[in-house]
């Protein structure tokens, strides 16, 4: 029997169609809002539910400054493209204003109905002026007139006074005054001092007698300094006073080609970024009055669309100060860091004064070694490899990127050290690193003064990258050892971030970072490498091709799968190649902490496809990409999200982590992070996330508290 055709052939899918993708600011608003869930659920430690607060704070801070500012210079400039999923810049505009003022409600009051009686209970009191007695008032005024008056610079507006300029993330006190004398009004404005603390402890013997132990007691700057400000003002009437806060666009606005000095064209900049970004959030609590608002509005030139009405705390990042109390029994049980397994021999010899003639090198030549922070120790691994090599007699050079590090840097200074012991020493440091400019510019000049040579990259590219290559003489051959990460060489953070290195001493991989460096440090026009995967050249079309793979076995009836985790994933391109593998039928798990712009559960687009994002105690950074490949599984690690600017306009490396016992270590950790129910969340096909629960008949699994565990065998 012949079948008649169908008059109404079903339609071939547009997979560029702008409803197949999330828009990449709202998405990310989405993980925000599970920063906020974690200081909402009671089943984390109180201080670390107000961490979570400041983070949220935090965070929003510099999606403003950076994000939201984009988008209003997009609308000056009057930019009609449309991203990806069809939206204008004043669409995102508008749908960002509605989705934040809920969440921002949220926070404050978690602060002030949970988070703030909780703390009460817990012996922390953070009071208002009218909680205090007469002699904590006689306290406060006399730290008013010792610590803060003389900071203190009240600016008038008038004819004569132009409108102040305000720096960015300021907290200001807007004043209303009125002349006795003639009646007029007045306005002023004073500023909430960044050199002194936001909360002010009273000391122990003012504490008030209460039923449980008081551990701290305080209260806000902008408090103390409100209700002095007659002070400030003597003569004056002063009829009402508000506090405000205000966030500017902080980009920097850098013609590399145009600049002689890359370095000083930078600090430059940096000077801009506190004072001469436009204001793109302009908050203020609801008691102000309207003509206070217009002023401020008129004064500062701020658009109707980034006033933002705050019931609560101006400035929640500032709460990160009450990590600092001494209550271990409100915060996560602290988290040391293991020697890895394969250098405990090292550290143990070096404690006791034995030298059996191993050192790490050694290690690495036995086999390639892979290291998870902060579940391993970065200073035992990294630093110690940097350090090591930097002071051992045969180790002729060491070449490094430096994208982030942090102040005291041990590695900074054994660079120091490697070029004083004569040793060639190349340090590629990013100025470029959104917020880190400056203290990067700081490390540049202590390392050129110290003979290292410094080198700031490729012209229109940041280097992202986190490599290592130490060459040393060993007997007669030159041998090259390489470390490559997914994370910046930054001790601080190595503690807080979940990450990966590979030390190896593959020739390959050599080979490979020593035309990567010839790339960054001179002229070179490099088009392949052995076995690195390097954007902008070789990273994109070999991400695609290895996705491509494993729809060729599900096309030859062979089973097509890929795990990929990594921080975000935005690429129309990659995900256009993922619908299309799903489409053949592989089946693919995206473990993606942030943005993303790809909808899973798409009937005939993207039914094979799962997302979930897992935040936690740690922040999720590691990348890693792991294709079945017919049983024959290849898995990589690097620095490199499927972003546009991670494959187009960075200089990023993903390496091929090929030794058998490393592919099994990273199997189990995406198996693990997959497994997750207690920090892990599905993002379904209409943007939403839904947080996973563990069933009545099965435990709690937290991948992050697992490996913590595993660590320790």
């Amino acid at each position: 029997m012949i079948m008649a055709k169908s008059k109404h052939p079903v339609p071939a899918i547009d997979l560029n169609d702008s409803q197949y993708y999330f828009n990449r600011e709202l998405s990310w608003l989405e993980f925000n809002s599970r920063v906020l869930q974690e200081a909402l659920d009671p089943r984390n430690p109180l201080l670390e539910r107000v961490k979570f607060a400041a983070i949220f704070g935090s965070n929003l801070d510099e999606f403003f400054m950076v994000r939201v500012a984009s988008l209003q210079r997009q609308l000056a400039a009057q930019v009609t493209k449309l991203t990806p999923d069809g939206r204008t810049p004043q669409q995102q505009l508008d749908e960002i204003s509605k989705r934040l003022h809920p969440l921002v409600d949220q926070l404050q009051a978690l602060l002030e109905q949970e988070l703030r009686p909780q703390l009460a209970a817990a012996g922390v009191y953070v009071l208002t002026y009218a909680d205090l007695n007469e002699a904590q008032r006689r306290w406060i005024k006399h730290y008013f007139e010792e610590r803060v008056f003389p900071v203190l610079t009240p600016l008038a507006v008038d004819p004569s006074h132009p409108f102040p300029l305000m720096s960015n993330l300021s907290l200001n006190l807007a004043i209303a005054l009125k002349d006795p004398d003639t009646g007029e009004g007045r306005f002023a404005r004073v500023k909430v001092p960044d050199s002194l603390p936001r909360f002010v402890s009273l000391p122990v013997d003012l504490q008030p007698a209460r039923d449980r132990p008081v551990v701290w007691t305080g209260i806000a700057l902008e408090q103390i300094i409100a209700e002095h400000l007659g002070g400030l003002f003597p003569g004056m009437v002063i009829e009402e006073h508000h506090l405000f806060r205000i966030t500017r666009d902080a980009d920097l606005a850098v013609q590399e080609e145009e600049a002689d000095d890359l370095a000083a064209a930078i600090a430059q900049e940096l000077s801009k970024r506190r004072f001469g970004g436009s204001v793109v959030r302009f908050q203020f609590a609801p008691t102000m009055s309207e003509i206070v608002k217009q002023t401020l509005i008129r004064g500062m030139s701020v658009d109707p669309n980034d006033i933002y009405m705050t019931q609560g705390w101006l400035g929640v990042r500032d709460l990160m100060a009450f990590m600092g109390l001494p209550l271990p029994h409100l915060k996560d049980q602290p988290w040391d860091p293991v020697i890895p397994k394969r250098l405990r021999h090292l550290h143990e010899e070096r404690a006791i004064g034995e030298d059996t003639g191993e050192d790490i090198f050694y290690v690495i030549r036995q086999g390639d070694l892979l290291v998870h922070h902060p579940y391993e120790s970065f200073a035992a691994s990294v630093e110690h490899f940097i350090t090591h090599a930097a002071h051992d007699p045969q180790v002729q050079a060491i070449k490094m990127t430096l994208y982030r590090t942090s102040s005291g840097s041990p590695i900074v200074q054994a660079l120091i050290d490697a070029a004083q012991n004569g040793k060639q020493v190349v340090a590629l440091v990013e100025i470029k690193a959104r917020f880190d400019e400056a203290s990067n510019i700081s490390w540049a000049r202590a390392l050129e003064e110290a003979g290292v040579h410094v080198v700031y990259g490729v012209m229109g590219l940041k280097t992202h990258t986190k490599v290592v290559l130490v060459v040393r003489q060993e007997g007669e051959d030159l041998r090259r050892y390489v470390h490559i990460g997914t994370g910046n060489y930054n001790a601080k953070t190595a503690k807080l971030y979940t990450d990966l290195g590979l030390f190896s001493c593959h020739p390959g991989l050599g080979a490979d970072l020593t035309d990567l460096f010839n790339f960054l440090t001179g002229f070179s026009k490099q088009k392949s490498f052995r076995k690195l995967l390097v954007a902008p050249v070789t990273l994109r079309d070999r991400m695609v091709a290895l996705i491509y793979r494993e729809m060729a076995h599900c096309r030859d009836g062979k089973p097509g799968r890929i795990i990929a985790k990594m921080n975000a994933l935005i690429d129309p391109g990659i995900i256009k190649t993922l619908y299309e593998a799903s489409q053949a039928g592989v089946q693919i798990d995206l473990i993606i902490r942030g943005m993303c712009c790809l909808k899973p559960g798409l009937p005939g687009v993207s039914e094979n496809i799962r997302v979930i994002s897992i935040v936690g105690r740690y922040l999720e950074h590691s990348r890693i990409f792991h294709f079945h490949n017919d049983g024959q599984t290849e898995v990589f690690i690097g620095s490199a999200d499927w972003m546009q600017r991670n494959l187009d306009r960075r200089v990023e490396a993903v390496t091929p982590v090929e030794d058998p016992d490393c592919v099994q270590e990273l199997t189990e950790v995406l198996n693990l992070l997959l497994a997750d129910n207690r920090q892990a969340w599905e993002l379904r096909s209409d943007g939403s996330y839904e947080r996973r629960q563990p069933s009545p008949t099965d435990p709690e699994h937290s991948a992050q508290v697992i490996l913590m565990e595993r660590s320790l065998s």
